[in-house]
């Protein structure tokens, strides 16, 4: 169990890497880990709608599909904090870029 978790969690760290970069497709895989619970990753929507809307931003038409079928079964409130996460994520994106 020890080493699964420390795998899942070294997944999740090297693709926000990656994301940080820019890397839609990073993005979109953070999306399924924690839309799917995949890894050992609890299963976060507000998570997996965030890194869906990021990547769908970046272009990613699957990532725009994933996110609206998740959104069915988020609540108003859950989509509002997913979008602010993204809205906050993308802005220190740009700094970081500057």
């Amino acid at each position: 169990m020890g080493n699964s978790l420390k795998s899942a969690r070294f997944l999740v760290e090297s693709r926000l890497r990656d994301a940080t970069r820019g890397d839609a497709k990073a993005c979109f895989d953070l999306g399924i880990v924690y839309s799917s619970g995949a890894e050992g990753v609890d299963v976060d929507l507000i998570e997996a709608h965030k890194w869906f809307n990021i990547a769908a931003v970046s272009g990613s038409e699957r990532a725009a599909e994933c996110r609206a079928e998740i959104s069915e079964d988020m609540t108003a409130r859950e989509i509002i904090e997913a979008q602010k996460a993204a809205r906050a994520w993308l802005r220190g994106f740009e700094v970081r870029a500057a």
